[in-house]
């Protein structure tokens, strides 16, 4: 009874985004060719979500998702463009994310830095470098066979959805399971609950937290990866706020930004509310500024909802 809300409190968000936009849109929302889509373009935020639920569940913070995003993107839209296959662009493009990510791992660990500190330190580093590598303009380069693993109509019809969501739902999958069922998990509970008892436990907190630090660079690598298949360039001033949204989806999914609590389907819940919530706002025609007001409202009043619960728990 006690997890009740968190477990449920994700399905209450989505359905009352949901029944929000249903009720002002109906013919809109209860068309296939608009769920197609909304799935579609839940990808890059829930890959990036699923890789912040076990920084967030670690007691960490990765304030340089957007970032990196717009790194990795850059970088296979170069290696593009200087005339690679997809395959190895996109190995570079996952490459620089996993590197981000261990440069915060390394930054948080062996020098004892505060994740918020690290990670908008390196929010900076990796959107220079991403201007830097794209000369400060976007880099058009043939993104070859990718968009079609993102359109929201898929081909062949059978797979009835994106080839992307069909791989983030076996990611989801995968490292839900790696969250809940095996050591590597267990510890990261653990260090987010208390991480001087994990220490005096047994529990190698350093190495663990480098793990997944570059898990969380490795899915923002990826999610940049599908941000080029979409937008077919790579624009160094791509993914600028995605962080909020990306922290927003772990929240409202049931992640404590306290540490200690979070799920993989609870992310991927969170993220599909924060598409709805986008591309609702689209089809009612509420401008952009609004959108980012209410981002920032849900993460006040998500956080605000895990404080009250935490103080009635004790």
């Amino acid at each position: 009874m006690k997890r009740l809300p968190a477990v449920l409190g994700p399905m209450i968000g989505f359905l009352l985004v949901f029944g929000w936009f249903a009720f002002r849109n109906p013919d809109s929302f209860f068309a296939a060719g608009f769920w197609l889509t909304v799935a579609a373009h839940t990808v890059i935020v829930a890959l990036a979500a699923i890789g912040m639920t076990f920084v967030i569940v670690s007691g960490g913070i990765d304030l340089s998702v957007g970032s990196v995003v717009a790194l990795s993107a850059v970088t296979t839209a170069v290696m593009r463009q200087q005339g690679f296959d997809v395959l190895p662009a996109c190995g570079v493009g996952l490459l620089a994310g996993v590197l981000l990510g261990l440069l915060n791992g390394v930054l948080v660990v062996r020098f004892g830095i505060g994740p918020f500190l690290v990670t908008l330190g390196t929010m900076g580093i990796a959107r220079g470098l991403a201007k830097w590598l794209a000369k400060n303009r976007e880099v058009q380069a043939d993104a070859g066979w990718l968009p079609e693993w993102i359109q929201s109509r898929p081909d062949p019809e059978w797979l009835v959805v994106a080839p992307a969501v069909w791989l983030m739902l076996l990611l989801a999958l995968v490292l839900g399971i790696t969250l809940a069922r095996t050591p590597f998990g267990v510890h990261t509970y653990a260090i987010g609950s208390n991480e001087a008892n994990a220490r005096l436990c047994g529990v190698p907190v350093g190495r663990v937290k480098l793990k997944i630090y570059a898990l969380a660079g490795l899915m923002a690598g990826l999610a940049g990866i599908f941000y080029f298949a979409r937008v077919r360039s790579g624009s160094p001033t791509g993914g600028i706020g995605l962080e909020l949204k990306v922290i927003a989806a772990v929240v409202i999914g049931g992640g404590s930004l306290a540490g200690g609590e979070g799920t993989v389907l609870g992310a991927l819940l969170g993220a599909l509310c924060m598409t709805l919530l986008e591309d609702g706002c689209t089809i009612e025609g509420i401008p952009t500024y609004m959108q980012e007001i209410l981002v920032g409202a849900i993460i006040i009043f998500a956080v605000g909802l895990d404080r009250w619960r935490h103080r009635g728990a004790r």
